[in-house]
C-alpha cells in the first residue's frame, strides 16, 4: 500500500488531497495509506481513515522524526507562507517556512534514501506563478523565472533546492487557488468577493493583473496524477483560462447575482501594496494535459462546485 504524506493539511489544498485520497480508498482498487500533517491540532471535520501527525516543518528534528516513523513513498509539500505582502515585510520568517523547511524535508528524505534499503521517495513540491515577473505570460515549464517579490523569490529558492536534490522530485506551479475548506477557516478570492458583495460592501478590484484561477480540487487531482505516474520535473497545474482580476470578480458577482455597482475599479498602483505583483501570468498547460491527463474545469464549473459545497454546509 502506497504511503502518502501531505504537509499543511489544515490548509485548502492539503484538505482537498486528504479527501481525494479518502474517496479513492472507498471507490478504487488501489489503496493508499494517508498521512496528514500540519502545525497544531487537526482541523479537518473528517477524522477517520488516515493518520494525523502534528508537524512543524520549520523544526528539522520533527521533520526527521515524522518522516522516519512513517517512511512515506510520496510526500506532497503544500505548506507555505503565501501572504505576499507579509512575506515582503517578514523576509526571515518567509525564508524559514518557504525555503529552510523544504531543505529540512529534502535532507530527511535523502538521509533515509541512503540508510533505508530500497527506499525511493517521491517529493512533490508546490510552487507558484509568482516566480515569474509577469512580463511575458502565459508561461511554459521551461521559461526562466524572474521573481519581483520576496514571496516569489522564496518559492524560486525552494524550487532550486528541489531541482538540485538527489531524490525523485516534481514541482507543481499553480495560480490563485480557490475553494471551500472545512469550517470556512480560510478565505480566497472567490469567497472574499462573494462574502463582501453579499454584505453590500464596496470592494476595490484591480483591472491590470491577469491570472488563471485554479480550483483546489483540480490542483489536488493534478498532484495525484503526478504521484500515480511517478512523474518528475516541473508541471504547470492551474485553470485553463486567464482573466483580469476585475473580470474574475465580475463573473463571481454575475454567478451569485450580486450588485456589480459595489465593485470599484482601480489600478495596482493605487493600492500601494508592499510587494510587487506580476502583471500577467497564466500557464501553458500542454505538458500536464498530454503527459498526465490533467483536465482542468472552467471557472464557471468551479463556481458551480463551490456553490454546491456552500449549500451543503448550510444544511
Amino acid at each position: 500500500m502506497q504511503r502518502i504524506l501531505i504537509t499543511g493539511t489544515n490548509g485548502l489544498l492539503g484538505q482537498k488531497l486528504v479527501y481525494l485520497l479518502l474517496e479513492r480508498n472507498l471507490t478504487s482498487a488501489k489503496q493508499y495509506q494517508i498521512i496528514a500533517t500540519s502545525r497544531g491540532e487537526n482541523r479537518l471535520v473528517i477524522k477517520k481513515g488516515y493518520q494525523y501527525f502534528e508537524l512543524d516543518i520549520t523544526n528539522e528534528a520533527e521533520v526527521q522524526r515524522v518522516f522516519a516513523q512513517t517512511k512515506p513513498h510520496v510526500i506532497i509539500n503544500t505548506a507555505a507562507m503565501t501572504n505576499v505582502d507579509h512575506c515582503e515585510k517578514e523576509r526571515k520568517a518567509c525564508d524559514v517556512i518557504n525555503v529552510d523547511a523544504v531543505a529540512y524535508q529534502l535532507r530527511a528524505l535523502e538521509k533515509m534514501k541512503h540508510t533505508e534499503k530500497n527506499y525511493r521517495p517521491h517529493f512533490i513540491h508546490l510552487s507558484t506563478d509568482f516566480v515569474f515577473d509577469g512580463e511575458a505570460g502565459p508561461y511554459t515549464e521551461t521559461d526562466k523565472p524572474n521573481p519581483i517579490s520576496y514571496y516569489g523569490l522564496s518559492k524560486y529558492k525552494a524550487d532550486l533546492l528541489v531541482e538540485e536534490s538527489t531524490i525523485n522530485w516534481a514541482i507543481v506551479r499553480t495560480i490563485i487557488v480557490y475553494g471551500v475548506v472545512d469550517n470556512m477557516s480560510r478565505s480566497n478570492l472567490v469567497l472574499w468577493a462573494k462574502s463582501a458583495l453579499q454584505k453590500g460592501e464596496e470592494i476595490k478590484v484591480i483591472n491590470d493583473q491577469f491570472r488563471a484561477p485554479t480550483l483546489a480540487e483540480d490542483l489536488a487531482e493534478g498532484c495525484m496524477l503526478i504521484a500515480d505516474k511517478k512523474a518528475s520535473g516541473v508541471f504547470n497545474i492551474s485553470g485553463r483560462d486567464t482573466y483580469s482580476i476585475l473580470d474574475l470578480v465580475y463573473q463571481i458577482a454575475d454567478f451569485w447575482q450580486l450588485d456589480k455597482r459595489l465593485i470599484q475599479v482601480v489600478s495596482s498602483a493605487t493600492l500601494s501594496q508592499p510587494a510587487k505583483r506580476p502583471p500577467r501570468t497564466g500557464f501553458v498547460l500542454d505538458k500536464a494535459i498530454n503527459q498526465l491527463g490533467y483536465k482542468p474545469k472552467s471557472f464557471r464549473e468551479g463556481l458551480n462546485i463551490i456553490d454546491k459545497q456552500l449549500k451543503s454546509f448550510e444544511k
